[in-house]
This record gives C-alpha cells, structure tokens and sequence, in this order.
C-alpha cells in the first residue's frame, strides 16, 4: 500500500476488502503484502476489525501472533531500510524502548508493517517467520517479508473441479 499516504492506505484497504466481502464467506482467503503501516493504524485496525470504514468493519486475523510456531520474534520491525539488524545508536535505542513498551502492551507484540492476513475459519496458521535472509550484509529489500504457512483441512474441496487435460494420440 501507498507508503507516504494515509488516506491512499485506507482507500485501498477498503477497495480490497470490498472485494474480498463478495467473495463467498466459506471460502478462504490470504491477504499479504507491503501494507507500510502499523496494525495499530486506522488502516490495520480496519482490516482486523476492530474499527469502522464508511460503515463497514473488516473480519481479517493475522497469521503472526496466531502461528503456532513463530520465528525470529526479536525482529519486531519488518521495515529495516536495507540496513537489517545494523541500527544506530539512536536507533537502537528507540528499538529498545518500544520493546520495553510492548512488554506491557499485549495488544500490538509487533511493529510489523508487513503483514499475512487471513479470513476463514479453515485456515489455521501453523508457523509465521519474519525472513531476514541475506548475502553479505546485501538485503534483497528495505523489508522483511513475513512468510507463514497454513493448514487446511482436508473437509474443504475446490470450487471448481481441476480441468482435464485431453491427451493428444
């Protein structure tokens, strides 16, 4: 989503999720990306429905605090400007006190910007990993991308069956 612009933010979050109202209510849905916001944001608390946007309230959870197995927790930051854990002193310390912050704060346990959402109630996150891959201090982006993995039980079918494909004589 738009990174300088708020309303851009919230504009899109609503256009998306107005999508992914109409789609049917039993199917699954993953929604992820670069959303360059906080979950505690109009935005995000949008999305996770926790808030109002022109009426309309979204039902989407986040794969993160909901995974049965997180990695890489310390890195409460997705967004690191291509400098990865090698902060600053000022930085750091900024880091440190919102750190401290969260300890007494259970609501927001991540300054995430990236994010992996989810709707259904058959998707169920078994892990989440914030990836801070890297070759020689060289990261392929400004952010962390925040990969999670899913199960879903066998009771959900597709849509649609899978075409078959005629074999030529």
């Amino acid at each position: 989503m738009d990174k300088c612009s708020p309303h851009a933010r919230r504009r899109s979050a609503l256009l998306t999720w107005q999508h992914i109202a109409s789609l049917p209510p039993t199917l699954p849905v993953v929604y992820c990306g670069g959303f360059n916001t906080q979950k505690e944001s109009t935005t995000g608390r949008f999305l996770l429905g926790r808030s109002r946007e022109h009426g309309v309230v979204g039902d989407m959870r986040d794969a993160w605090p909901s995974a049965r197995v997180r990695k890489n927790v310390s890195l409460i930051h997705t967004y690191h400007g291509y400098k990865g854990d090698k902060h600053g002193a000022r930085e750091f310390l900024k880091l440190m006190f919102r750190a401290l912050c969260l300890c007494w704060d259970r609501q927001t346990q991540d300054l995430h910007i990236d994010w992996v959402l989810y709707r259904g109630r058959s998707l169920i996150p078994v892990s989440s990993e914030v990836v801070n891959d890297h070759i020689d201090d060289i990261y392929p982006s400004s952010h962390y991308p925040v990969f999670a993995e899913f199960m879903l039980p066998r009771s959900v079918r597709l849509l649609e069956p899978p075409s078959v494909q005629s074999e030529e004589p």
